[in-house]
């Protein structure tokens, strides 16, 4: 999803990331508005259709380790994996 919003204009990666039915395009709406209401608190712009996405990436975060017993007194590992969503957004054209 990350790659499918990248160097699209604001509005687009919105209305894709809107009416897409994954999983991860609801977080990924949630960190392109929030990256476009701290552009318009740093830079003062309003003006949606000035701004587009210049990259989007999605890496591994942390990964939390906990064990659950397994057969035979044994004990299996739960990874519960997370990642880190980086948007960056811009109002010039490259």
């Amino acid at each position: 999803m990350a790659r499918l919003i990248a160097r699209m204009p604001l509005p687009a990666a919105l209305d894709t990331l809107r009416v897409n039915n994954r999983r991860a395009a609801k977080f990924l709406e949630k960190v392109v508005k929030s990256a476009w209401a701290n552009a318009i608190e740093s830079g003062g712009r309003l003006n949606e259709e000035e701004f587009f996405v210049k990259s989007a990436s999605v890496d591994s975060g942390p990964t939390i380790k906990r064990w659950r017993p397994g057969d035979r007194g044994r004990m299996r590992p739960i990874r519960k994996r997370s990642c880190h969503i980086t948007v960056v957004l811009s109002d010039q054209g490259d």
